[in-house]
């Protein structure tokens, strides 16, 4: 899972980067629409390999560094363990907590619009749906209906302009843009990212929706100095198509920019590229680095996966192999004694039946720490063995311990 957030935020990364300095400036609005949202889409689905491409890999045993495990007397539970427990699960409920708060939000949202729908007076105008609400706010637009302040529209304060922008959004279905990236924001609340790719889709939105009302009316000054009449309100909808959103000087500019055939289609075709290239780095099924074999094991060659279809697993998951070596080992005398503390690294591979073979120490502190482990090791019940290509494959474990004197 850690492997698979880190990609993906390496892919929102790189998109985003990509869009804000090789796209956003440039007047290929339905281009940029279409960009954002694939990348989200690409940035959760890549990692995912779905697609997978096959690298040229040895038939050689794929070595996993585990994480360091830390033993303080015999007989006891690790310590280290014991924190990463207690992590996960405060994680799991700050993660819980998280979903719980912007899903109350969204619902909350999605049932205000409802009720204003519901309790308000609604007219048919040019076959677009209008919601007469009491409350002053800006036209704004959401799913298949315009909101508009009752008064403002019985007063004929509402010009022409500001429906046709709103009615532009629900033409070309913004809301679902929005409501896309909302889910997105709840499942992966911790990811910054995706307020900047909000942020950007409905900019993008206004790029869309002023250039319709412009090209219906024809008067870019015009509509240039009616929207700066509404700079200074900023009463906003979440999850609404507001007219005044992020009323800019760029957003001004946009209006009166200049498409080059040339340069878009470059940029179309660069942007292709990328995508090609991102595809295939991050679905390639096995990637391979060669590294140095510190022990006399009978291979020659040893290889780092780092994507395995399915790693080994021990009996009851990873907690409980550490929870395994932890109750099994027993602290030689001598190390309790002299309160000698120190690191041991000990190597070992999962056969293609699962056993344990080739235990060995990389690194022995001494005082028969590594003996030890080695024994223990021997005691560990078969794990479920590793697949590559769907075939069943070994693969190498490096086990760094710790030992500390009892206090």
């Amino acid at each position: 899972m850690i492997l698979y957030l880190l990609k993906s935020g390496i892919l929102l990364l790189i998109f985003y980067a990509v869009y804000k300095m090789w796209l956003e400036n440039e007047k290929m609005f339905r281009f940029n629409r279409a960009y954002l949202l694939a990348s989200l889409v690409f940035s959760f689905v890549i990692p995912l390999q779905i697609i997978s491409f096959q690298t040229t890999l040895s038939n050689k045993i794929g070595l996993i560094q585990l994480n360091e495990l830390v033993i303080r007397k015999s007989n006891e539970n690790l310590s280290a363990i014991s924190f990463n427990d207690f992590l996960m699960v405060l994680i799991t409920i700050v993660y819980a907590f998280g979903i719980l708060f912007l899903t109350t939000r969204f619902l909350y949202g999605l049932f205000s619009f409802y009720k204003k729908t519901k309790n308000s007076e609604i007219q048919f105008i040019k076959g677009e749906k209008i919601v007469l609400v009491e409350e002053a706010i800006l036209p704004h637009s959401f799913w298949k209906s315009i909101f508009i302040n009752e008064k403002e529209f019985e007063n004929g304060k509402i010009p022409s302009e500001l429906i046709a922008h709103e009615k532009a959004h629900l033409q070309q279905k913004h809301t679902l843009d929005i409501l896309f990236i909302e889910v997105l924001q709840i499942a992966f609340w911790f990811n910054p990212m995706l307020l900047l790719y909000k942020k950007a889709i409905k900019l993008n939105h206004e790029f869309l929706a002023d250039e319709a009302v412009n090209k219906q009316f024809g008067s870019v000054k015009s509509y240039q100095a009616l929207l700066l009449d509404f700079v200074s309100n900023k009463n906003t909808i979440a999850l609404a198509s507001n007219i005044n959103y992020l009323i800019t000087k760029k957003r001004l500019l946009m209006m009166t920019k200049k498409e080059s055939p040339v340069k878009i289609v470059l940029k179309v075709f660069s942007v292709g590229v990328v995508y090609a290239l991102l595809l295939f780095v991050f679905s390639t099924n096995a990637m391979a680095q060669k590294v140095s074999n510190k022990a006399d094991v009978k291979e020659n060659d040893l290889y780092v996966l780092k994507d395995v279809e399915k790693l080994p697993e021990f009996p009851g998951g990873m907690n409980e192999f550490y929870k395994f070596i932890g109750t099994n080992f027993k602290m030689p005398a001598a190390v309790g004694k002299n309160k000698i503390e120190g690191k041991a690294y000990i190597q070992f591979i999962i056969e293609k039946d699962g056993s344990l073979s080739d235990i060995i120490t990389i690194k022995d502190p001494g005082y028969g720490i590594g003996d030890e482990a080695i024994r223990v090791l021997k005691l560990s019940p078969k794990w479920t063995a590793a697949t590559q290509r769907g075939k069943t494959v070994r693969v190498m474990y490096s086990l760094p311990i710790t030992l500390q004197a009892e206090k």
